[in-house]
């Protein structure tokens, strides 16, 4: 993935950059009717700000374009994480709470969800003990 930033600040090991956030659609011939386009148009100045590591012997300047770059394997393997773990932690706890423990079905729903709520959590805790920042795994290239 590639997205193009612009240089706020230069400091020591880092660059503060922003980005402009886009929506999903922005190049239909039905933005004009449809909810989803005209949403978009309310919120069109939205902007990202975050810092990311300044590769060494390369120089950079206030305001210059560079390009980021996000490997797409960790897109994918951190998409199957967030979507498929607590995906998976329903399931399972459905299936362990009416199989194995013969719950009722409204209680198997109840904790199916508190399982789902939970994997959420348990996630949040592992990438935070993880340190895995967005910021960490991209690539800045200086656009030419």
């Amino acid at each position: 993935m590639r997205e193009v930033a612009i240089i706020k600040t230069v400091e020591q090991d880092t660059l503060l950059v922003t980005t402009e956030l886009k929506s999903g659609c922005s190049g239909c011939a039905q933005q004009s009717n449809c909810g989803a386009g005209i949403i978009s148009k309310a919120f069109s100045d939205r902007r990202a700000e975050f810092r990311v590591a300044k590769p060494a012997g390369m120089n950079f300047t206030a305001g210059e374009q560079i390009e980021l770059l996000l490997p797409e394997q960790m897109l994918t393997r951190a998409s199957l994480l967030i979507y498929g773990v607590p995906l998976m932690a329903l399931l399972i706890t459905a299936i362990v709470a009416q199989l194995l423990f013969g719950i009722s079905e409204g209680r198997a729903i109840l904790l199916s969800l508190a399982g789902f709520a939970a994997s959420f959590w348990g996630l949040k805790r592992w990438f935070q003990m993880r340190d895995v920042k967005v910021s960490q795994l991209l690539q800045v290239q200086q656009l030419h």
